[in-house]
């Protein structure tokens, strides 16, 4: 029998329904996390140039003061370089989050777990599940709820006076897509569980 269809003799014998009631979830997601997945690859890529960039003008900086070679004097440092990188990066952390998921990247210590009847298995996945599915959903909500905070405050960073609420919003989006994979990940174990 397929793991993923359940037959049931009502009209036509041969019908196929599937068990999985989040399947409709499943192309949407992986196709969100797979566009955040490819934001915060640019957002890494952004972050290396950035840095190479300020580390071989300060380099620059550094040689013009010591041997006053006057080519060098129109280069100075990027300012804000440390803010970027820091915005970015949590870009690049949170955006990535959802396509790590799909791919089931994250650590998982198994040893014990591997031992056990499949039907446990599909259990205790639909537990650490729903334990993920919960932390998503609050750290979506309170990053939602802080961004607004920041908005309203109008909080900016000190060199660049870059407003800090437009990345807190996209860490929530961010955690809003993880939901929405583990929702998948989790229709899938509870059906697994319920499976003959």
């Amino acid at each position: 029998m397929n793991r993923d269809a359940l037959r049931i003799p009502f009209g036509d014998k041969n019908a196929s329904y599937k068990l999985n009631d989040m399947g409709f979830l499943k192309k949407p997601s992986e196709g969100l996390a797979k566009i955040l997945y490819w934001i915060a690859g640019i957002a890494i890529v952004s972050m290396m140039l950035l840095t190479c960039a300020d580390i071989v003008l300060r380099f620059a900086v550094t040689l013009y003061h010591k041997f006053h070679w006057q080519f060098l004097s129109p280069f100075k440092p990027i300012p804000g370089t440390y803010e970027l990188v820091c915005f970015l990066g949590s870009v690049a952390v949170a955006f990535a989050m959802a396509h790590t998921s799909v791919e089931k990247g994250h650590v998982a210590v198994s040893i014990v777990v591997r031992l056990l009847p499949k039907k446990v298995q599909a259990f205790i996945n639909v537990i650490t599940t729903l334990f993920g599915l919960f932390f998503f959903i609050i750290l979506a909500w309170q990053s939602v709820i802080y961004a607004g905070d920041l908005h309203a405050s109008g909080e900016v960073s000190a060199t660049l006076m870059l407003p800090f609420y437009p990345f807190v919003y996209g860490i929530g989006f961010a955690s809003a897509s993880v939901c929405l994979v583990l929702l998948v990940d989790l229709s899938k174990n509870v059906s697994e569980v319920f499976q003959k």
